[in-house]
């Protein structure tokens, strides 16, 4: 937990309500999302028992199963699931536009909407990836056969889990965590993880603070679990008698399934709402745009009758995907910053940001040392803030993320003020003559840090042939007479 996330809930705690701990919203909010909310059989490893589903608040439809113990059954489910999912996924594959690539000699296509996928909480991203797992390599012909749209299913539910593992996409969210992503409450992270009671504090009822709306949530006669996981109590009670028999009570087992689903399902809209009235980050944009761009390619890996994904990934192709997320965590921890003041406000404390006023600046200085001349304004930045920076250290601002500040030295005036002296070099154009503006003038205040936007190539991984038989590679050869 940061400095200022601990002082939010201290405040939060003395206060009765929940504190923002974000000025912008860092995810994107589809207009139409699919809200899936899943509820698993105790004691059955990711047996389904039902899941409320759909698009709008006011029309959730609700699937069961009836015997969870029995495998057609299950697969009933998964089919009915399958309609719902698939068809609201192929809906977004219709208009397309196009995208220059390679500087403008080539062009590509992708959709210009994508679908969205919400659950209440991180256990419900694991049931859609094990429940993926389970359908996705499902046969349509022969002994225990299924409706081709399973294993589809199956694809398309590890095709979204898979994105819910890479930092900033927003293909698949869930609720706990993207409310605690901009407000602190002022209980313990376990107990946000409950949704309910995360609600409880950043929006309770009126004449209750948050920690008495929270308390009033832990009970689950008034707010049932937010699944896959239920109540023991209802399990025991309840749902134990009416599937015991092998003929259930279908019309009595919907009903109980139907009243503990359906205060989660408005517990999710309320949430959706508290998100959409936050302002979205001007990076959110951007990122979407590499969902499209994922979603897009899976659409095309579809059509081209490409394989289903593999149970699990080879040595190279493992630590290909662990480069992908390490440069993804990395790149969106840097976008938020330079999104939201109040998440740049860690940096300022741990000395990786400074803000500061332009005290002199030399637009026109040209450094001629070199081959050619170039040019490299500088200028002289005086901050009241501890500058932990040392010579040499490349600084950026997000007002101009494309500019490299170079720092020449540091030097401190007294005991309140430190002088930075910065030389500049790009995001000013190709000439002589720095473009109006890409300066900053004098009296500028300016936020520095360390943090960069700057392209991370990916790495270098050998091909599979090229590895030792541990990592899948060619098997080790074996001595002579052996």
């Amino acid at each position: 937990m940061s400095t200022l996330t601990a002082l939010a809930r201290a405040q939060a705690y003395a206060e009765g309500r929940a504190q923002r701990i974000a000025t912008v919203r860092h995810l994107h909010v589809h207009p139409s999302p699919l809200v899936i909310i899943p509820l698993a059989m105790a004691g059955e490893a990711n047996t389904p028992l039902a899941a409320m589903v759909g698009t709008t608040a006011g029309e959730p439809r609700l699937l069961t199963v009836a015997q969870p113990r029995n495998r057609d059954h299950r697969f009933a489910f998964a089919a009915e699931l399958a309609d719902v999912l698939v068809r609201y996924v192929d809906g977004f594959a219709g208009a397309a536009e196009p995208i220059a690539v390679d500087r403008g000699r080539d062009v590509r296509y992708r959709f210009t909407d994508a679908p969205q996928l919400w659950v209440p909480n991180t256990g419900g991203v694991d049931f859609l990836r094990l429940f993926g797992r389970s359908t996705r390599f499902r046969g349509t012909e022969g002994e225990y056969a299924v409706p081709p749209s399973v294993p589809l299913l199956g694809r398309w539910l590890t095709f979204f889990a898979n994105s819910a593992e890479v930092p900033g996409s927003s293909l698949l969210l869930n609720a706990v965590q993207a409310l605690g992503l901009h407000w602190a409450t002022g209980q313990s992270s376990a107990e946000d993880a409950q949704l309910a009671a995360l609600l409880g504090w950043i929006s309770p009822p009126p004449g209750r603070t948050g920690a008495e709306a929270a308390l009033a949530a832990e009970d689950p006669a008034v707010s049932p679990p937010a699944g896959p996981a239920t109540d023991p109590s209802f399990d025991n009670h309840v749902l134990a008698p009416l599937i015991s028999s092998a003929s259930p009570d279908v019309a009595a087992l919907t009903e109980v399934l139907h009243a503990q689903l359906l205060p989660t399902w408005e517990l999710m809209w309320r949430a959706l709402d508290l998100l959409r009235g936050l302002p979205a980050g001007s990076r959110v944009a951007g990122r979407w745009d590499g969902d499209r761009d994922a979603y897009s390619g899976f659409v095309q890996h579809l059509a081209d009758g490409g394989p289903p994904q593999p149970r699990r990934d080879g040595a190279v192709a493992a630590a290909a995907r662990l480069h992908r997320l390490e440069n993804a965590a990395t790149r969106y921890a840097v976008q938020r910053a330079f999104d939201d003041p109040l998440v740049m406000a860690e940096y300022r404390l741990s000395g990786a940001a400074f803000v500061g006023q332009v005290t002199l600046a030399k637009a026109d200085r040209i450094d001629d040392s070199g081959k050619r001349p170039v040019l490299r304004p500088r200028i002289m930045v005086v901050t009241p803030e501890p500058v932990r920076v040392e010579k040499g250290a490349a600084l950026t601002s997000p007002a101009r993320p494309g500019q490299k500040a170079l720092v020449v030295s540091v030097t401190a005036v007294d005991d309140a003020r430190t002088e930075v002296l910065l030389e500049l070099s790009g995001g000013m154009g190709r000439k002589l003559v720095a473009e109006p503006g890409s300066v900053p003038e004098v009296g500028e205040r300016l936020l520095l840090t360390t943090l960069s936007e700057a392209y991370r190539p990916g790495g270098a991984f050998p091909d599979r042939d090229q590895t030792p038989w541990t990592h899948g590679g060619p098997p080790a050869s074996e001595p002579d007479g052996a």
